[in-house]
């Protein structure tokens, strides 16, 4: 493993530092989410148009920039810095990997080139708030239990009125920018006990009949997420038939998940960290910057450590995101909560004010574990996927012996 950057990589967290520092401080960020996308439409057609951004992992022959995961992690840990609200996560992480692994050649070539020109935007909606479980970064995905098993509840898809047509009957509460996805991925249950499977549906909520979706309240809004309801709506199976294991792939695609998550929350971690240093080395008491007393200084010197291990983390995770993946994003999310609460502190009574851009990091950082954590299940699956228990027997307690 060579872990030095390529000329190609650098230029990329270049450019796109640099363009990021024009369009996306912290009053850009409060107006482009108040906006009835979540996100600045324009700001989002130039990183595609000029950057490639959610194209940037997707082949060559797909319209994709044919760039590989560190390329996409560097791109993410930039995004998470400067904590650009865009269907990033949501399109070119969740979705077209999906799209582009169970798809069939016709899919494949009708919706991969669009969203490589930002034309088209994807998300990936799962019943309840069962994101984190549906990839398997806290739990098993595979029995299925997470997409309804059968029972009432969940999303259930049934036959269609046409030959091979599905339609979809339930809920998904929490989707990742599912009030303005142009293209919901659904995963739901079929086949009811005797043939028990989780499939995935490709549903276009502007033209089927039946899709009501509502924009939540988030803690996060730079993370917008909505509740899509499906009243009998007409949907399309994402492959060629119903025997796709779908399961096995959301897993699969969640260690890669992970290793894209962690690297958006190193980044927001580093962010956070650079403009709480900025403040000390400005703000005077007693006549000195507070920077410059040791107690601060110490302080500072162990968020850096933790954000640079961190980060150590992600780039061995867009490496090797099996091995990694979960682990990484767990370190990544414990970092930014530390990093973050330390920020506010840091700032005095200035941080503590709601409206402070500090409370913007503090709160991507409370929002992401809530979502995709907590960082201690997140460990427990990692443990568990490495086999680190695995075997453990137990014994009998030894004969005590009297003193």
């Amino acid at each position: 493993m060579d872990a030095a950057f390529t000329a190609e990589q650098d230029e990329i967290r270049r450019t796109l530092r640099e363009l990021l520092a024009e369009h996306c401080a912290p009053d850009d960020i409060r107006s482009a989410v108040r906006t009835a996308d979540g996100y600045d439409a324009d700001l989002w057609r130039r990183l595609a148009q000029d950057l490639g951004l959610p194209g940037l992992a997707l082949p060559q022959e797909y319209g994709g920039v044919g760039c590989g995961r560190t390329e996409l992690a560097v791109a993410c840990e930039e995004t998470g810095r400067a904590l650009l609200p865009s269907p990033l996560i949501a399109t070119a992480v969740l979705a077209a990997p999906l799209i582009a692994a169970l798809g069939t050649d016709a899919q494949r070539t009708a919706l991969l080139p669009r969203i490589a020109a930002g034309e088209l935007t994807a998300t990936l909606a799962v019943p309840g708030g069962s994101l984190a479980t549906a990839l398997g970064l806290t739990g098993d995905p595979t029995d299925g239990a997470w997409a309804g098993g059968g029972r009432a509840g969940g999303v259930q898809a049934g036959p269609g009125a046409g030959e091979g047509g599905w339609r979809l009957y339930g809920e998904a509460a929490q989707v990742l920018d599912g009030h303005s996805a142009e293209l919901l991925l659904v995963a739901a249950h079929a086949g009811g006990f005797p043939r028990s499977r989780t499939l995935l549906f490709l549903v276009r909520p502007d033209a089927a009949a039946g899709v009501v979706r509502t924009r939540r309240t988030s803690l996060d809004e730079t993370r917008p997420l909505a509740r899509i309801e499906l009243r009998d709506t007409e949907a399309e199976l994402l492959g060629a038939d119903d025997s796709a294991d779908v399961t096995g792939a959301l897993a699969t695609a969640g260690h890669r998940v992970a290793a894209l998550l962690a690297a958006q929350a190193v980044g927001a971690a580093g962010g956070a960290l650079e403009r709480t240093v900025e403040y000390v080395k400005a703000r005077e008491q007693f006549g000195r910057a507070i920077g410059s007393f040791q107690a601060v200084k110490h302080r500072l010197a162990d968020l850096y450590v933790q954000v640079q291990a961190a980060r150590s983390a992600v780039y061995y995770a867009a490496w090797d995101p099996a091995e990694a993946g979960g682990l990484a994003l767990a370190q990544a999310l414990e970092a930014l909560r530390i990093t973050t609460a330390e920020a506010v502190q840091l700032h005095g009574g200035l941080g503590f004010t709601w409206e402070h851009e500090a409370h913007l990091y503090f709160k991507r950082a409370a929002a992401d574990e809530l979502l995709f954590g907590p960082v201690h299940r997140l460990r427990d699956r990692a443990a568990q996927l490495a086999g680190l228990f695995a075997g453990a027997a137990t014994t009998a307690p030894a004969e005590r012996v009297a003193i």
